[in-house]
């Protein structure tokens, strides 16, 4: 069974950066995906970045267009662990952070799209004040 654990979440003044960790479990990185998803209040749930990994082992990350050049997720398979590093923090960041993961590659406009993740955490807040 997979699991997924979110840590690091808080409350930071716009301009400043949070790290996100997500601690997998039961899980196999090859031919699969795992991403960061947000939620504000109201409003759907949105892909903001993650990592496709081929059945070869070949990784490509990706991002929505509202956190390029902000965001950086990275993984350490060896610690099973995926981040999140959120720099130059803006109010309309405000959310509830989400790891995800799903059994199978997901390519193209699929990958910002939580219905095709499998695995869920519980979530973790960030709260950015202007």
């Amino acid at each position: 069974q997979v699991q997924l654990v979110e840590s690091g979440g808080g409350s930071v003044q716009a301009g400043g950066s949070l790290r996100l960790s997500c601690a997998a479990s039961g899980y196999t990185p090859r031919g699969s995906s795992v991403a960061w998803f947000r939620q504000a209040p109201g409003k759907e749930r949105e892909g903001v970045a993650g990592i496709v990994t081929s059945i070869t082992g070949n990784e490509f990350t990706y991002y929505h267009d509202s956190v390029k050049g902000r965001f950086t997720v990275s993984r350490d398979n060896a610690k099973n662990m995926l981040y999140l590093q959120m720099n130059s923090l803006k109010p309309e960041d405000t959310a509830t952070y989400y790891c995800a993961a799903a059994d199978s590659a997901v390519f193209g406009s699929a990958r910002l799209r939580p219905q095709y993740f499998n695995y869920w955490g519980q979530g973790t807040q960030v709260t950015v004040s202007s």
